[in-house]
C-alpha cells in the first residue's frame, strides 16, 4: 500500500482516533497499543454489550442482533451518539482519545460533526485470509460449529451496516499484513508523532480529508 498525501501534519493539541475495520484485522490490538501509551479507549462494543445485558441477552451470542436493534430504534448513529459523553469526559483528562468499533459512515459523520478536524479515522486492514487465521488462532470462530456466524457472515454482517463505506473513508489506512511487533510500532507512532511520520512507510496509505 503507497502513500497518496503525506500531508496531514503532525497531531494536533487534541485528537480522537477512530478506528475501523472488519473482525480480525487488528483493531483491538491498536486499542492495546493505545492502553499502554496511557491514552483512554472508548469501545462502542461496550455500549451494545451494555444493552445486551439490560434485554437479558448473552452479549456473546446476541452482540450483532442488539446492535442491529439499537440502530432501527434509535437511528443509524445511535451507539455513536451513546459514545459522545464517554468521549468527551476523557478529553477532559487527555489530550489524544482512542474511539474503538466504528462500524457505519453515518458513524464518521456523527464523530466529524462533533470534533471537526480533531477527528481522525484510522482504518485497519488485512486480507480475509489473514483475518480468518487470527481468529481461528484465538478461537473465536469455533462458534460457528454451534450455529454461530462464520468470518464470511460477520464481514457480510458488518458490511450492511455500512463498514465498507466507513473504511473508504478513513484518513489513515494502516495495512496489518506483517508482525504484530510491526503493527504495533506503526499505531504507536501515529499516536505519539501523528501521520506524517508514516509518510514513508510502504503499509500506510494517508490520504487528505475533506474537512
Amino acid at each position: 500500500m503507497t502513500v497518496l498525501i503525506a500531508d496531514l501534519g503532525q497531531s494536533p493539541a487534541m485528537t480522537v482516533f477512530g478506528i475501523v475495520g472488519l473482525p480480525g484485522s487488528g483493531k483491538s490490538e491498536a486499542a492495546a497499543v493505545a492502553r499502554a501509551l496511557d491514552v483512554p479507549v472508548v469501545t462502542m462494543g461496550d455500549v451494545i454489550r451494555g444493552a445486551c445485558r439490560d434485554r437479558g441477552l448473552d452479549p456473546a451470542t446476541h452482540h450483532g442482533e442488539v446492535a442491529k436493534a439499537l440502530r432501527e430504534e434509535n437511528g443509524p448513529a445511535a451507539i455513536a451518539v451513546a459514545s459522545l459523553p464517554h468521549i468527551e469526559d476523557a478529553l477532559e483528562e487527555r489530550e489524544h482519545v482512542v474511539v474503538d468499533g466504528i462500524r457505519s459512515d453515518v458513524e464518521v459523520e456523527r464523530f466529524q460533526a462533533a470534533f471537526g478536524e480533531d477527528f481522525l479515522l484510522v482504518s485497519v486492514e488485512a486480507p480475509f485470509e489473514t483475518r480468518a487465521k487470527r481468529l481461528d488462532l484465538r478461537g473465536r470462530d469455533a462458534a460457528v460449529e454451534d450455529g454461530g456466524e462464520s468470518l464470511a457472515d460477520r464481514d457480510e454482517r458488518e458490511r450492511g451496516f455500512g463498514m465498507g463505506t466507513a473504511m473508504e473513508m478513513a484518513d489513515v489506512t494502516i495495512e496489518n499484513v506483517d508482525s504484530l511487533d510491526d503493527f504495533q510500532e506503526r499505531i504507536e507512532t501515529l499516536l505519539t508523532d501523528g501521520p506524517s511520520a508514516l509518510a514513508a512507510d510502504d503499509r500506510v496509505e494517508l490520504v487528505e480529508g475533506d474537512r
